[in-house]
């Protein structure tokens, strides 16, 4: 049976302590046991549906995971503090001093940060590759290698990562696969592709509304379970807990999620067709002259669309800022960072997400000074939109 992430999550009966339609919150930070016995089992993990602290574990962040594990149809997650705090804990859980991994060189600035500046200081070497260069990706491998690590689709590029052949180079190696699925919840589902380790950043399109920063880690019971372990578990020991009232209500928003991809999607690929019969040049997988079309149509639950990102080449930077803030005077949206948002939002990459990248590297992966990525609402009127953006362009170009 074909995998459908909207009806996994739809199925899930999760229940308020009192029979309330929605799960109850519990804003505990520790716990009451009947027994001093049981609080040493649950110390020791050995305790079944016993909570100790919300650090490790909390009720309602608990039914939240639950629900992203049903989503992408592993068999547990668990949910962070931010996007940031999901990609950091799962690869400093998999990797110690010594170690290698291989990250796509097209990735959110403050990855590739965290990769280039950071894990040095661990001894933790990183080896960069073009993503859609297989070959590259298997002659980087090292005996030391513990991990590749791409995104589904790529920031701000919107290259698409082939999944299965990323996994199947990474099974043959014995390494794990992990996959940053934010640009395409429910649209691309990276662990029934191969991938081992899933993360988020839930601040964008799963939770929708820019009102919380917050990721997940969605994997193998084995792996969450060594991210809380109270003596060596990453994720227990540096503590990037998620709130509890937030993991509430982002959960309430999961279940709209699937009607959001679907509106953000159709918009993108409205504007995609619209702006390249303008002679613009665009990026947006959707569309049938994109480079990546054949591979993501091939990979995609495609009744949700092929994302709602989007970007566009002005030649520079100061072409890409006059027409953003003209959009914004217009009403397109926010001249903003970050995505998923109900309105559409836009920023120019290189000065901005991926401003981490040194220019001499965004140069090479092919990011242009004047790109504008587009996070496309959830807009009614898509054309009246158009003709504001077409409008801003015309005036500037």
């Amino acid at each position: 049976m074909k995998f459908d992430p909207a009806t996994a999550v739809q199925r899930l009966e999760q229940f308020g302590e009192y029979g309330g339609v929605n799960p109850s919150i519990t804003d505990s930070s520790t716990f009451t046991f009947l027994g001093a016995d049981t609080m040493l089992d649950t110390f020791h993990g050995e305790a079944e549906g016993c909570f100790l602290y919300s650090r490790h574990w909390n009720p309602t962040n608990k039914y939240l995971s639950d629900a992203l594990a049903a989503m992408e149809g592993t068999e547990s997650a668990w949910v962070t503090a931010s996007g940031m705090a999901a990609i950091t804990n799962a690869i400093l859980q998999l990797c110690n001093a010594g170690d290698h991994l291989i990250s796509s060189v097209t990735t959110y600035g403050g990855t590739f940060a965290f990769f280039k500046n950071y894990l040095p200081k661990f001894n933790i070497e990183v080896t960069f590759v073009n993503p859609t260069d297989l070959d590259a990706i298997e002659k980087a491998i090292r005996p030391n290698t513990k991990l590749i690590y791409t995104e589904s689709l790529s920031n701000p590029l919107l290259q698409m990562s082939d999944i299965p052949a990323m996994a199947a180079i990474a099974n043959k190696n014995n390494i794990k696969l992990v996959v940053d699925n934010t640009f395409t919840p429910m649209v691309i589902s990276p662990f029934q592709l191969g991938a081992h380790i899933v993360v988020y950043s839930m601040t964008k399109f799963i939770n929708g509304k820019n009102d919380a920063v917050a990721g997940a880690i969605c994997a193998d019971e084995n792996f969450i379970n060594s991210l809380i372990d109270v003596n060596n578990g990453t994720s227990m020991l540096l503590g990037p807990v998620l709130d509890p009232l937030r993991s509430s209500s982002i959960l309430k928003n999961l279940h709209t999620l699937h009607i959001r991809m679907k509106q953000h999607g159709s918009n993108a690929m409205y504007l995609s067709e619209k702006l390249k019969k303008m002679g613009v040049k665009v990026n947006y997988p959707g569309l049938k002259t994109d480079r990546y079309h054949e591979k993501m149509t091939s990979l995609m639950n495609q009744e949700y669309g092929y994302s709602g990102l989007l970007a566009i080449d002005m030649g520079t930077a100061e072409k890409a800022n006059e027409i953003m803030e003209r959009m914004q005077d217009k009403g397109v949206g926010y001249l903003a960072v970050s995505l998923g948002y109900f309105k559409t939002l836009f920023s120019n990459s290189g000065k901005s997400t991926s401003s981490e990248v040194p220019e001499d590297v965004q140069r090479e992966m092919g990011m242009s000074e004047g790109l504008i990525r587009f996070s496309v609402g959830l807009d009614n009127n898509i054309e009246e939109t158009f003709q504001l953006i077409k409008s801003s362009i015309e005036e500037v170009m």
